[in-house]
């Protein structure tokens, strides 16, 4: 009998966790689910806004439910029994970020946030999940949505002008990366162009995307803003633009994001998408990158390149800071007791599920910072805003340093996740 149960349960998870057929449950439209992420440093709640169909689908028909299990949430979607997977993803948002700073522990604040998904045939079930400190995930939300509910907004997205910089073919086998501008006029449109045009030369500067540049398309939408720039509350400078950027995030002076979610999912509702890049008209240095929401870069900083080729690699690959010795604003951001979920840096809980098997027998384990081990896989101390208890796999790399390049582990997980995307 143990036998015959165990065998039942590996068939159900089988069942439940296999890709599904896309034409079954979905036509080729996006369902956006937004919504306000509330609450303090002791707890978090959501609230519905509004759900709105949208004119494209831009991610894969194939590789519907997630395999990664990276991000601080997950959202799942169920069909109309609420029994079987047919969609989810994991994601990180400002508010998680926001929920380690000291102001959370004073203060109850709400953030903006949006999940996207294939637009369903029927009725489906969303279930939001959040993870604690210790790896494990609780369901914080949960709604069940008709799609012929006639509340859905299915009003088209303001509509601007928009064209593609690199055209690799079918949008739903390939990553489609649409850039957002912030802080330029109509009249610096032409600027526009030419920054996104550098800003895709970047991006195809940098192993592993040079190798597998035919598997990106990549779009611009031209939406104005009424002013040139962005905003710097430090300096005491506020301008109108369109997705409302802003740098001094959580007080940290480089840090540049935006909280206006929901006028940037808009603008980049022009064209099929999987990743958004808010490209903000300013030379001043700083950027910022959430795992599947968005990235952010300024345009005219000398070392724009590298923060956006980094900020990149936190949106799309759900890589983690190597860093550990610049100020940040969070605090105790991880518990060093469980395996981080990120995967270039680790606690050496289980470092099996990493890179181990990347480390040769030549390399200590942990691996002393010398001239001899630099080129070489190992176990670095020092990583996730912590010199000590958590490790990196490279003496260098993009994650830590500007102009590092990608190390082999950082480079295996961004080439991961383009074959899932683009499956």
């Amino acid at each position: 009998m143990k036998t015959i149960s165990i065998f039942v349960f590996l068939f159900s998870f089988y069942i439940s966790t296999a890709q599904v057929a896309f034409d079954d449950y979905f036509v080729p439209k996006t369902m956006r689910v937004d919504y306000y992420h509330a609450g303090n440093s002791a707890g978090e709640q959501i609230y519905f806004e509004q759900a709105k169909m949208e004119p494209f689908w831009g991610g894969s028909k194939n590789s519907l439910t997630d395999k990664f299990n990276y991000g601080s949430y997950k959202f799942m979607v169920y069909d109309s029994s609420g029994n079987k997977l047919i969609y989810s993803r994991g994601f990180c948002s400002l508010f998680q970020e926001w929920q380690s700073t000291p102001e959370a522990k004073t203060l109850s604040r709400s953030f903006y946030e949006t999940v996207i998904f294939p637009f369903p045939k029927k009725t489906v079930k969303l279930e939001i999940h959040s993870r604690n400190k210790k790896n494990n995930f609780s369901k914080i939300f949960e709604i069940y949505i008709n799609p012929k509910n006639y509340f859905i907004k299915k009003e088209g997205p303001l509509r601007y002008d928009s064209y593609k910089l690199a055209d690799s073919g079918d949008p739903s086998v390939k990553v489609d990366i649409v850039i957002v501008p912030d802080g330029y006029t109509k009249e610096e449109l032409p600027k526009l162009k030419k920054d996104a045009e550098r800003f895709a030369k970047y991006l195809f500067n940098h192993a592993p995307y040079t190798e597998r540049k035919e598997k990106f398309n990549v779009w611009v939408v031209e939406a104005p803003s009424q002013e040139s720039g962005t905003d710097l509350p430090g300096n005491n400078i506020w301008k109108n633009t369109i997705v409302n950027s802003n740098f001094w995030t959580f007080n940290s002076d480089r840090y540049l994001t935006t909280t206006d979610i929901k006028s940037m999912r808009d603008i980049a509702g022009n064209v099929p998408y999987d990743q958004i890049v808010v490209l903000v008209n300013s030379k001043t240095y700083g950027g910022g990158g959430v795992y599947n929401d968005f990235a952010v870069c300024s345009s005219d900083n000398e070392f724009s390149e590298f923060v956006f080729i980094h900020e990149f690699g936190h949106e799309f690959a759900g890589l983690a800071d190597e860093y550990y010795d610049s100020e940040v604003s969070v605090e105790n951001y991880y518990d060093y007791s469980v395996e981080p979920w990120e995967a270039n840096i680790t606690s050496n809980v289980d470092l099996n599920s990493k890179w181990k098997s990347m480390i040769g027998n030549d390399v200590p384990i942990p691996t002393p910072p010398e001239d001899r081990y630099k080129n070489k896989v190992g176990l670095f101390a020092g990583a996730g805003y912590s010199a000590k208890n958590l490790y990196r796999p490279y003496f260098n790399c993009e994650m830590k340093e500007l102009m590092g390049g990608f190390c082999p582990v950082c480079i295996k997980a961004i080439n991961d996740m383009i074959d899932f995307c683009t499956k």
